[in-house]
């Protein structure tokens, strides 16, 4: 996976990968559900929008899934536009319910 420009941390108290730029918290919220990593709602202040920081929240969440082995079920319509660009990350989605 290529290295993202952003720092990416999991703040699991808040069950959110977030990235910190310019004092403002950019944030995509998950929840663990059924041994699977849930995402539920991409968050980027506006002021922060277009730089690339909600791509690098989902591939830090992706990269989390494949690390920890966890099947992906996608709420976050952000991120379902992102799995459009980056299909390879298709093979961890859980099936439509």
């Amino acid at each position: 996976m290529e290295k993202q420009p952003y720092d990416v941390i999991d703040n699991r108290q808040r069950q959110q990968f977030q990235v910190e730029v310019d004092g403002e918290i950019a944030s995509l919220e998950y929840r663990f559900h059924d041994q699977a990593l849930v995402l539920m709602h991409t968050e980027v202040p506006e002021r922060l929008g277009g730089r690339g920081i909600g791509t690098a929240l989902a591939a830090a969440a992706f990269d989390y899934a494949q690390k920890h082995q966890l099947k992906v079920k996608v709420y976050c319509p952000f991120v379902k536009i992102y799995l459009r660009r980056h299909p390879e990350f298709n093979s961890l989605l859980l099936p439509p319910s």
